[in-house]
């Protein structure tokens, strides 16, 4: 609908951009548009029951535990079966990681549905990031890297290990008020907003460009005592600023995608180091920290650990864990000296 009220006969939808997109390179085969479709399914299937949670008693814990040590919450195992078939069932896909299995899933497509093609690409995701913010409203929401399979051969968890440099495409969905899915196919940044009166994704968002420096910063100062120093140093400094400077302010949700999201649309900082207690970092690599890097990077601005830029990292595990600053350039660089200072001294 237009701000007048009136239908809006020509509206570009998330799966309209993307055929457009598609268009652009000749040899396409559609296998990604395909793939992306198959992911928007899940992604409405997903919204529809975080929605009904409440009413439909999906809030609260499914007696399992993770194997990231964490109790599995009942609409977790739904959202990820969801993705896990609805990814399957693509025909384009051979290997899926997700945050709720041990192990690589790998898709025979040989012996699903009578397939005769391998598919080519690597799912690697978060279907319910945020999942303890399920009972108390907060949003939540899931994360996506795509990633082409380049070794000959049935897939391997060895496939997924691959550096952010190789993603193809990124994305996160955002239960929030409204449902939006944030997508980079490598170039700009777009938000696709859910119009549940059509039941599809509208761009409204287009080439979202993150500002040069923000006025916020994002943490869980609750660990303040085990941070190293370079994070005490930058995170005081922006409290107390110096005479004539404001300082800036903190936002802190404990919901990934909620805080990413907010850092990509106003700028500033958004932090999860490591500390004494989990010295390599709390967040994910593969599905967490990289998709979300790709996706910043894409809209002007930097993800780091400290060290190295998130992109370069080379997996060595399919649930390794990293820290992670990301946000506003010139604020991530800040960072990032803090960090030359103090291995330095």
């Amino acid at each position: 609908m237009s701000s007048s009220g009136t239908i809006d006969t020509d509206c570009m939808t998330m799966t309209r951009y993307v055929l457009a997109e598609q268009r652009k390179h000749p040899k396409a085969t559609g296998d990604l548009t395909q793939l992306l479709n198959a992911i928007l399914t899940a992604v409405k299937a997903v919204s529809s029951a975080v929605r009904k949670a409440g009413i439909s008693r999906l809030y609260g814990m499914a007696g399992d535990v993770n194997i990231q040590g964490e109790e599995v919450k009942k609409l977790d195992v739904l959202a990820n079966d969801m993705f896990i078939n609805m990814l399957k069932s693509s025909f384009t896909t051979c290997l899926l990681v997700s945050e709720e299995n041990e192990n690589a899933i790998v898709v025979d497509l040989d012996k699903q549905h009578g397939g005769t093609d391998k598919g080519k690409y690597i799912v690697c995701f978060d279907p319910l990031d945020g999942s303890s913010n399920i009972d108390c409203l907060v949003s939540i929401g899931t994360i996506f890297g795509i990633y082409r399979k380049t070794s000959d051969g049935q897939a391997t968890e060895k496939d997924a290990l691959q550096t952010g440099r190789q993603l193809v495409t990124a994305g996160y969905a955002l239960y929030g008020s409204a449902t939006m899915v944030v997508l980079s196919t490598g170039c700009e940044v777009n938000g696709f907003m859910l119009d549940p009166s059509i039941g599809e994704f509208i761009l409204t968002d287009a080439n979202i460009r993150i500002p040069s420096r923000g006025k916020l910063y994002s943490l869980n100062e609750g660990y303040a005592k085990a941070w190293d120093p370079a994070v005490a140093e930058y995170v005081n400094s922006k409290k107390d600023p110096g005479p004539g400077k404001k300082p800036y302010g903190a936002r802190y949700i404990g919901s990934m995608v909620a805080d990413v999201h907010r850092t990509l649309k106003y700028g500033g900082i958004f932090m999860y180091p490591a500390t004494k207690e989990s010295p390599n970092g709390k967040l994910r690599l593969l599905y967490e920290c990289v998709p979300m890097a790709f996706i910043i990077e894409k809209a002007g601005g930097m993800a780091t650990n400290g060290k190295i830029p998130i992109l370069d990292v080379q997996p060595e595990s399919i649930h390794q864990r990293m820290p992670i600053f990301l946000g506003s350039k010139d604020d991530v660089q800040d960072v990032i000296d803090l960090y030359k200072k103090h291995s330095q001294a």
